[in-house]
């Protein structure tokens, strides 16, 4: 296996293993859960509410509770919310282990039609409890499926803030691991009846590895309008687009910017954080987190939105950071209301005054007390604004604080800006292109040789060269260059409508004569393409615009897949279970097929939810290829259990009739057995080197384990 497969199999176990349970509180009971400067340093800036800071440090050492998030806009969603409420949630809640009654999953209040759930079970009590592993399986497989992500409750709320629309073109800053860009990707895709909405997500990383961590997330979604880059925030490229044959800058309706930070409000699943933690962190963080909030600001569209986030509690990384903001935008950006956009939702307004800390506990309350030695680790950004009417004007208490205990959380910070002006210093100096610096250059030296000009005019050209060379090509704060690192990737290759790939595909599909063409791509030049893949009309301008400016990862979502034993039926190319069922309905003799299930309303035992799977007719038989974290999930939908037990054997449960009739389990490992063999038929036709590539799997049908 080569090194970029090697690190992204690296990223795909380490996801689709451990990260799953991280936080499910268990095995740090060696650490104790205390750091007095942690207690002195909020205990003085009041951000928690008198009496009730013993509370707030009691929740602040209770494990965190597992939360779970269905995929809201698959078809599959209600099913899986039935599943969840009706066998398992009332199966737990009548449930005693060691003597102690296990407390029922609750959906989270402020989360829409009940997709959100948290629970207290932690991984020692799953062990002890075989219906309880059954539950933990059923998480593992549908996670690895897409209609489930295990995501902590307050790190679902940025995405709601944003209130995205089909049509938004959005930007995802600091976006690993990549539960709230999922997020993103499904309110996109809101209306399942449009395949290709007319907007798109850019998810963008700093560091290379965590960006395969990242593909895996969004790959689980299967959309076509999703790209991932891999940059540093504070300098990502400026982007173009062409539209009317004219190139125009690329300005994000919505963006996300959900900032590196100390991560003091994620104690309860950090616990390392207790003896790491110091006021240092928090200083040394801020101005980057200022750096790169203004560069969202720089890119984001005027009426856009932009939400910024920590999973801080400290003022430094939060309202200081807003104030700065707001104070270098001039009034071209105000902090929006969202008090009434989550219901239910608990939490403090920001705070307007607040208190700066050294490591070694020394306070001050302004810049004016700093002493020249500490001016390289203490900001005047850090202090609030001086001039109470400049504060008031700011509105800092829109800002939104989560503390863990008012509703059982993790700490959160949140805001939400709005752009009402483009950013005051892109309006003063509008940008030149270095060509016409060189002119104004050139003119510059004209005027100095010939001296056509009094002295006074003179004197006035020559501010002019001045501020044209320090603001107008170099505007604030100045762009580092880009730094490429990390693995090559595959070049994107789009295909042209005359690449003699098509005429098969176009015969045997029946396509429509505006199918897309130009929007599909491979990821090779040379040799046979394996696989073919989709990106939206928006995002091939993206990329056919800016390949020399951006380092893209991984983009679009495959459709079709080489099967040489197509070649006899006229087309070489199989549909790809991804994304093949949503442009395609067919049924030819022989060949690549779809097969699907429509409901039956008068059957409500059966799944209520359209059910579409890829697969080949051959001369003798019929096959599905599915992948196989989705063959456990297809098993479910029809009432197939399957799981493992302590020993690793796989088990195939039983379901009960209305008549409470049972289905004969030898039938239902048959099934299991049958599509277990027809998944094993998708692995022979072999995979690129991309990372939207089915991952290898097992000739086994058993889900994974922690």
């Amino acid at each position: 296996m080569g090194r970029k497969n090697r690190n992204r199999q690296r990223a795909h176990n380490g996801h689709s293993r451990g990260f799953f349970w991280q936080g499910w509180g268990a095995g740090y009971s060696e650490i104790i859960k205390e750091n007095k400067l942690f207690e002195h340093y909020y205990t003085e800036l009041k951000i928690v509410p008198e009496g009730e800071f013993e509370e707030f440090m009691e929740a602040m050492r209770e494990p965190l509770p597992a939360t779970i998030r269905i995929t809201g806009y698959k078809s599959h969603a209600k099913e899986i919310l039935h599943t969840l409420k009706e066998k398992y949630f009332k199966e737990v809640q009548d449930l005693e282990v060691d003597g102690q009654k296990i407390e029922a999953p609750q959906p989270l209040s402020w989360y829409p039609d009940e997709l959100a759930w948290h629970t207290n079970l932690s991984r020692k009590i799953l062990r002890k409890s075989p219906l309880l592993e059954k539950f933990h399986q059923f998480l593992v497989s549908e996670t690895e499926s897409g209609n489930i992500s295990r995501q902590e409750a307050v790190s679902m709320i940025p995405p709601l803030l944003l209130k995205i629309e089909p049509q938004h073109k959005i930007l995802d800053m600091c976006a690993a691991p990549g539960s709230k860009t999922a997020q993103l990707i499904e309110m996109l895709h809101s209306d399942m009846d449009v395949p290709f909405p007319e907007g798109f997500v850019i998810a963008n990383d700093v560091d290379n590895k965590r960006c395969y961590l990242l593909v895996h997330q969004a790959k689980r979604l299967n959309s076509p309008c999703i790209m991932v880059v891999n940059h540093d925030a504070s300098s990502i490229p400026r982007l173009h687009l062409e539209q009317d044959g004219k190139k125009d800058v690329l300005f994000y309706d919505r963006i996300l910017c959900d900032v590196p930070c100390s991560g003091d409000g994620t104690m309860r699943k950090n616990i390392d954080v207790w003896k790491k933690w110091t006021t240092s962190n928090s200083l040394h963080l801020h101005g980057l987190q200022t750096r790169i909030a203004v560069r969202g600001v720089e890119q984001l569209a005027v009426g856009g939105r932009m939400v910024y986030s920590t999973c801080s509690l400290n003022p430094i990384e939060d309202e200081a950071v807003i104030a700065a903001l707001l104070e270098k935008s001039e009034g071209a950006l105000e902090l929006a209301d969202a008090s009434a956009d989550l219901p239910g939702l608990k939490y403090m307004p920001g705070i307007t005054s607040w208190k700066v800390m050294t490591k070694e506990g020394q306070w001050f309350s302004d810049w004016s007390e700093v002493p020249t030695s500490r001016h390289t680790q203490i900001r005047p950004t850090m202090f609030p604004p001086t001039d109470p009417e400049k504060l008031a004007n700011m509105k800092l208490e829109r800002c939104m604080r989560i503390l863990p205990h008012h509703q059982n959380t993790g700490g959160f910070f949140v805001a939400v800006l709005v752009k009402k002006a483009p950013m005051p210093w892109n309006r003063r100096y509008p940008k030149l292109f270095p060509s016409k610096v060189k002119k104004l250059g050139i003119l510059y030296k004209t005027f100095a040789n010939k001296a056509p000009f009094p002295s006074s005019d003179f004197s006035s050209v020559t501010v002019l060269h001045i501020d044209m060379k320090c603001s107008v090509c170099y505007s604030p704060p100045p762009p580092k260059k880009m730094k490429l690192f990390g693995f090559k990737e595959d070049p994107f290759v789009f295909l042209t409508e005359d690449d003699p790939i098509f005429p098969p595909i176009q015969a045997f599909y029946n396509l429509s004569p505006d199918f897309p063409k130009l929007n599909v791509l491979t990821r090779t030049h040379e040799g046979k393409k394996r696989h073919l893949y989709m990106v939206s009309k928006e995002l091939r301008n993206v990329l056919l615009n800016n390949s020399e400016r951006m380092k893209v990862i991984n983009t679009g979502v495959k459709v079709w897949s080489r099967n040489t034993d197509g070649e006899q039926f006229g087309c070489a190319f199989r549909l790809a279970q991804e994304v093949g069922h949503m442009l395609f309905s067919l049924s030819p003799e022989m060949g690549s097929i779809v097969l699907r299930y429509l409901p039956d309303p008068q059957d409500l035992d059966a799944p209520q939810c359209p059910i579409d799977l890829c697969g080949w007719r051959g001369k003798t038989s019929i096959r599905a290829f599915v992948p196989r974290n989705e063959r456990l999930h297809y098993l479910r939908m029809v009432g197939v259990e399957v799981f493992r037990d302590k020993q690793g054997k796989r088990k195939d449960g039983s379901t009960e009739t209305q008549e409470g009739s049972t289905k004969d389990a030898a039938g239902l490992s048959q099934e299991a057995d049958l599509l277990e063999q027809e998944g094993e038929e998708t692995e022979q036709t072999g995979s690129e080197s991309n990372t939207n590539d089915t991952e290898p799997v097992s000739s086994s049908c058993d889900g994974p384990t922690s």
